[in-house]
């Protein structure tokens, strides 16, 4: 039997992670205080603006705080500058995205790790489909950055408004290439659910198997029973 996806999930597998919004280059050129500091990296800014009691959460226009400023910018220095001073290191900006999924997003396990030990928490609820950064990373076959997440915790089991879990993503939205196998072998090892069906009551080793996948679903077949 082959196992068909809706159309409409099909067209957000192109979507779901292009929903995130680096500022553009008209948005950088107004940027001035702790945005433009954030965005440069220039943490003795970001600790003199600090000291001089700048709101280290004051929004742009799209709701980026400076942390998500230096996340999209990959300024490490710049985020442990704001957390050190007291910044939001859980908001979520218009789009609804923190500072760990835009890292996840990007393949960027370095940052994915600060951001947890700054204190972003791995399992919030982040995007417009109520995921998770492990769902993100997983969906883009993020391997390194979903082994991070794992081990800091992160829901393995978290359910989105789609209906998937991050190892119904890695399935239904990968290519099934090595990245994606690396992925769902570190979600299997973790302990992931690999019960858990869609909506149509299809499971990931369905899936897998109806897309031609063999690597994914023979580690999916071969995770341990309850």
């Amino acid at each position: 039997m082959r196992y068909v996806l809706p159309t409409v999930a099909i067209l957000l597998g192109g979507t779901a992670a292009q929903a995130q919004t680096p500022p553009s280059a008209a948005e950088l050129a107004r940027y001035e205080g702790l945005h433009r500091a954030a965005h440069d990296g220039d943490q003795a800014t970001i600790r003199r603006l600090a000291g001089a009691g700048a709101d280290l959460d004051a929004r742009d226009r799209a709701g980026r705080t400076p942390a998500h400023v230096a996340a999209f910018a990959s300024e490490d220095g710049a985020l442990e500058a704001l957390a050190e001073a007291g910044a939001d290191m859980n908001a979520l900006e218009n789009r609804v995205y923190d500072v760990l999924t835009i890292a996840a997003v990007a393949n960027d396990p370095e940052l994915v790790s600060l951001a947890m030990e700054l204190g972003n928490r791995p399992d919030l609820v982040t995007s417009v489909y109520d995921g998770t950064a492990l769902i993100a990373a997983a969906h883009l076959g993020h391997h390194e950055v979903v082994r991070r997440l794992i081990a800091g915790g992160a829901p393995l089991d978290h359910i989105n408004n789609l209906g998937w879990t991050a190892l119904m993503e890695a399935v239904v939205l990968g290519d099934g290439g090595p990245d994606h196998v690396a992925t769902v072998r570190a979600l299997v090892e973790a302990g992931a659910d690999v019960a858990i069906p869609d909506r149509d009551g299809v499971t990931p080793a369905q899936h897998a198997e109806a897309r031609g996948y063999d690597a994914i679903a023979e580690i999916i077949r071969s995770a341990p029973q309850d």
